[in-house]
Formats: structure tokens, sequence, C-alpha cells
């Protein structure tokens, strides 16, 4: 296991070097080696290629409708995502629907059955967890209708034809976490906040795991996690407690493995005075960025997928799938870290739409756009 995980640590390190790119792979290969070396080939499969302007028959034949259902809601992150797929989408001259169940399965998997009885062209299923999405997304098949997913549950890897999206998890979680390493000079006690059963945290533990094993001298002296309607309030609540439990100079950093976490441990380690702790997150919203640049924020990093850019890519993907053309199995988005003093020393107010002023590459990607996609949103940009 120790060598095990100690490859994992070298093949990260390794891309993280290079750059922090995504993945592809060919379809009909599922196997873990398969999407490992697709890691490593993203940069040349994804650029834009070269191709024709002349839009496919099955396109441009008839009007093309699209829903996309996302489990989780009600969040920042979740508006970005589903604006990115609509305004994608609706340049290209689609119909898009959009679902999102805000946690509730019931309602998730309802609405899955009821979309199936419609006439969509394809699906984007995003943040499906559990193995109903998997026969979910077996039934969208049978039925001849391509599937995108995005942060689901692994196994629908198994179903023929579907793609796979993510964000790349592991450099998200391996970039926070050496930040940590480095501030404290690779000895502190932390709080670790994580929950397990979402395909994303899984990903992000595996890493944590990984360097907690590299660093011996990262102790964690506490965990909590929750995925809730209110996680933040009641991180912020479980937090307070852990602080009061544990006085100044007993712990150094809270590593929190996603925003909802980083924003209540914010909010905790503010009321409490502990300005020497500080706060490690992963994800970003707008809400995420006013609190690290709120005075006095404890928030030193957080590393991220643009959202937006993640409805972009995915509905690119499906729109080739419903053309006919070749998809990879897999695909992970790039990730970028956006550090308190980068913001801070911007000398202005860094919200979602201004972010790439300081970060060139956030929010951009000619991943799966095809000349011919051009060709399409230029006949619907003067309608």
């Amino acid at each position: 296991m120790r060598k095990k995980i100690s490859t994992i640590i070298l093949a990260l390190f390794t891309i993280a070097a290079v750059a922090f790119t995504g993945c592809s792979q060919d379809s009909g290969n599922t196997s873990n080696n398969s999407k490992s070396q697709s890691s490593q080939n993203t940069q040349n499969s994804s650029s834009k290629r070269s191709g024709s302007t002349k839009v496919p028959s099955k396109i441009s034949s008839k009007q093309i409708k699209i829903m996309v259902i996302r489990k989780i809601g009600g969040d920042d992150n979740t508006a970005q995502y589903l604006a990115g797929v609509k305004q994608e989408g609706e340049s290209l001259g689609f119909k898009v629907d959009t679902f999102s169940a805000n946690g509730d399965s019931v309602k998730f998997h309802d609405a899955i059955s009821q979309a199936l009885q419609k006439d969509y062209d394809g699906f984007i299923i995003s943040h499906g967890d559990d193995s109903a999405t998997v026969d979910d997304v077996k039934k969208i098949i049978a039925k001849g209708k391509p599937v995108v997913t995005f942060d689901s549950n692994p196994e629908v890897a198994k179903v023929e034809g579907v793609t796979i999206t993510e964000q790349d998890d592991e450099t998200l979680a391996l970039t926070s976490f050496k930040k940590l390493v480095q501030d404290h000079n690779g000895k502190a006690n932390i709080i670790y906040l994580w929950v397990d059963g979402f395909a994303p945290m899984v990903n992000r533990n595996r890493m944590y795991k990984a360097m907690l094993e590299k660093y011996p001298d990262i102790k964690e002296v506490e965990r909590f996690g929750v995925a809730s309607s209110d996680t933040s309030v009641q991180t912020q609540n479980a937090v307070t407690a852990m602080l009061a439990k544990h006085p100044k100079g007993t712990i150094d950093a809270i590593y929190a493995s996603w925003d909802a976490f980083a924003i209540g441990a914010t909010r905790a380690v503010k009321e409490a005075g502990r300005n020497e702790i500080k706060v490690y997150g992963i994800d970003v919203s707008n809400a995420d960025l006013q609190a690290i640049q709120d005075k006095n924020s404890p928030w030193a990093i957080t590393t991220a997928v643009d959202p937006k850019l993640i409805g972009d890519v995915d509905v690119r993907l499906l729109t080739k799938k419903i053309a006919g053309e070749k998809t990879p199995k897999y695909y992970d988005l790039q990730a970028s870290s956006v550090e308190k003093d980068q913001i801070v020393n911007s000398g202005t107010a860094v919200n979602m739409e201004n972010l790439s002023k300081l970060i060139p590459s956030w929010g951009k990607s000619d991943a799966f756009e095809e000349p011919w996609m051009d060709t399409l949103k230029s006949q619907h940009s003067s309608k």
C-alpha cells in the first residue's frame, strides 16, 4: 500500500509540475489504468481541432433539445454551472432545460424518469452519486440517447458510450494541501473537514491520505463533515466547539475539502479570534471570494475549476455525441489556485466575473469546440 501511495504522489507531482491539465481517453476502455493514461494526453486531444465548418446533418436537420439534471442545488456553484450549460447550449441554437433536485434523491430520479418520456436528444447528469443513477443512465442509453455525466457515481463508466467528466480533484487537493505544508514548514496540527459518499470527496480524500503519509509531521487532531442544506452553519458550530476544546497554539490549520466547509470554518476562526489558524479550501464561488477578501480572513487559498466552464465543456461533449462524433470516456477539467495574497494585492474587489484578470486561464478552454460549432454560433448570434 505504501508503494502504491508513493506512486500516486509521484505521478501527481509530475503532472502538477508540468501543467494543471485535464484528462481524456478514447471511449471503450473503462479501466483505471486507461483513465490514468488519458490524463497525460489532454492538452493535445482536447485543444481545438481543425476540421469542417459544415454542421453535421444530425444537428442541422432538427431543433436539438437537451436536458440537464443535477442532484445538488441551491448554491452559487450550481447556479454558475447551470448558467454555463444554458449559455453554451443556447448559443448553438439548442433548447436547454435544467432541473436541480437540491439534494433530494427522489426528486432527482423522478426528474430523469419524466425527462425520458419526452423527446430530448441528449442528457447531462450531474452529481448522481448512487447506484440508481447508474440504472438511470442505462435506461437513457437504451433509448438511444447520449449521456454526459459530471461528478457522478464512477460505476457509470461501465455503461458503454457515456462520457464521465470531473474536476481534477486529485490536483485540487494536492495544490491546496501543498500550500498548507509550505506555510507550516511541513509540521502542523490540523482539523480535517470532509464527508464521504460523493465522487469528488472520495478522490480528494485519497490524495489527503497520501499527503499525510508523505508528511508525517502534519497531524490530524479533529475531523468533521456533513452534507446538508446548512452545511456551512453546521460546520461553523462544529469548528467553534473544536476550537474551544483546543486552546491557542494547539491547532495550526484547517483543511477543508469543500468550500461549504471552508466558509463555516472561516466564520468560526474569525469569531473565536484565532488568527493564528489558517484555512485551506477547495472550490470557489462569489461568496467564497468575498470571504477570502474580508478583513482578517484566515482563508489562505482555494483551488477550483470554473463551474461555468464545466457547463460549457459538458454541452460541447454532448453536442459531439448527438452529432455522431467520437468523444472520450473520461475528461478531467483543469485545476487552478486562488490565493488570498494574490487577491488582496490585486488592488480591486475580485469576483467570479473578473477572476480571469488575475488568472488568465480562468474560465477559458476550447476543449471539444469544433469549427462547425463556430458556424452554428454564428448562425444563431444573428437571430
